[in-house]
């Protein structure tokens, strides 16, 4: 019999419990007694390229991480303290976003800037990303995960070698609130204007659609409203180009796949999208349901049964 795993997916506003059985799994609103607890991380670092069992030292290193994702391994670590207390007698395994993109070649992970900067591409959703991947079986394959957060993936043959986010989950195209990418020397001049601190506020929760509009971070919103008309036009572009990235380290595309919640329920961005690539020629469309509860919960028991 399989393991029925709790999975525990912190987010920046919100907390998501999933109890597996099988390939079977139910929303639940405790941490219901389980035989293994599974918690998403965002951010592994160079650390942590695979799952592993969580201990006081694992506790330490993901703590030294959250700097890199302020918005989602804090959450994740606070979730994970709590799981602990609460169910102290099972086996509590972290598995990582950026784990997927492991696979990614050098050439799609540098920057070109000073060795000692010590900056490198990770690349994150990896969860999401590995489902699609799954339900989808096509050598050449982008995933556009359009969600709060976005990121666009160009997978090979099931694995990542390029994506839209960076060292951090701001890079890449604009999300609700997150700005995406931004020249760095344009940045820098906001520090100097208004601080480390309150840039780093504007850029991940005053940016993004919520900037573009000047009132709402909602696609359904933007979609009823004219004055969201140029926002889904900018986001629509930005996540083409991202694509058409993807293609080129592809060498093509056999299938553009959307999943989050603006990829499955925005057919107006799907196909805003999907019509500023078709001089890449015929290629799938298809709208898919990403389960990260399902991928978390498989990798936790592939790892204890070692």
């Amino acid at each position: 019999m399989d393991l029925a795993v709790l999975v525990v997916n912190a987010g920046s506003t919100s907390l998501k419990l999933s109890l597996v059985e099988g390939d079977e799994s139910r929303v639940v609103s405790a941490f219901e007694p389980a035989d293994a607890v599974a918690h998403r991380i965002v951010h592994g670092g160079t650390v942590f390229r695979e799952p592993v069992v969580v201990d006081d030292r694992v506790v330490v290193e993901l703590d030294r991480l959250s700097e890199l994702a302020p918005l989602h391994n804090g959450p994740a670590l606070r979730a994970l303290a709590d799981a602990r207390r609460a169910l102290p007698e099972v086996p509590h395994v972290a598995v990582f976003d950026t784990a997927f993109h492991a696979t990614m070649p050098e050439i799609a992970t540098t920057y070109a800037v000073p060795p000692s900067l010590r900056l490198r591409r990770f690349g994150f959703h990896g969860l999401a990303v590995q489902s699609v991947a799954e339900q989808v079986r096509v050598p050449r394959l982008v995933v556009c995960h359009l969600g709060g957060g976005c990121s666009v993936t160009a997978v090979r043959d099931g694995r990542s070698i390029e994506t839209s986010m960076g060292f951090t989950p701001l890079e890449g195209v604009p999300m609700t609130t997150r700005s995406g990418s931004v020249d760095p020397a344009a940045v820098l001049r906001v520090v100097r204007q208004h601080g480390l601190d309150e840039t780093e506020r504007i850029l991940e929760h005053e940016s993004g659609l919520l900037a573009l509009s000047g009132f709402s971070s909602d696609v359904r919103e933007l979609e009823g409203d004219p004055r969201g008309a140029f926002a889904l036009e900018l986001f629509a572009y930005r996540v083409a180009q991202a694509a058409a990235a993807c293609a080129v380290a592809l060498g093509g595309v056999d299938v553009l796949a959307f999943s989050g919640g603006i990829g499955e329920h925005s057919s107006r961005v799907r196909d805003a999208v999907a019509c500023r690539l078709g001089f890449l020629g015929s290629f799938g469309v298809q709208v898919v349901v990403a389960r990260e509860e399902l991928v978390a919960a498989r990798e936790t028991r592939r790892l204890l049964r070692r």
